[in-house]
């Protein structure tokens, strides 16, 4: 596997992440940004969710320039998502949900902070690189 692959990684991501944001504010609009929620597909979404679905897309694309950025924002953005993976099962439906999380959202941010951190830190393109 080439080191290349990281940086395609962070492009794919990063892309399918603006462009997720991107229908997400279609549904929402820019209003109230902790709005009631609207639901794409099976993801609930609102205006906050959809604003950090971009920017952390962009962070992805703009890390792929280098393969050493697009890995340690692979590491960075996989833990956080892990973190609100694990975090977003407890605080459905509280005054904590500001992102309108739901059980699907849930799921698949852990299977992002999944495939995220193995490419940031156990992909055989990074133990060649290091």
């Amino acid at each position: 596997m080439r080191a290349e692959y990281i940086r395609y990684f962070a492009y794919g991501f990063g892309a399918t992440y603006i462009l997720v944001g991107l229908l997400g504010l279609l549904l929402t609009g820019f209003g109230d940004l902790i709005s009631p929620a609207a639901t794409l597909i099976a993801f609930r979404v609102n205006p906050l969710h959809n604003l950090i679905h971009i920017l952390v897309g962009a962070l992805w694309v703009i890390s792929g320039a280098r393969i050493s950025t697009a890995r340690m924002a692979s590491q960075a953005i996989g833990a956080v998502y892990l973190l609100l993976g694990v975090v977003g099962f407890f605080i459905i439906g509280t005054a904590l949900d500001l992102l309108a999380l739901n059980i699907a959202d849930n799921f698949l941010h852990l299977v992002t902070a999944i495939a995220a951190l193995y490419v940031g830190f156990f992909s055989p393109a990074v133990a060649r690189n290091n």
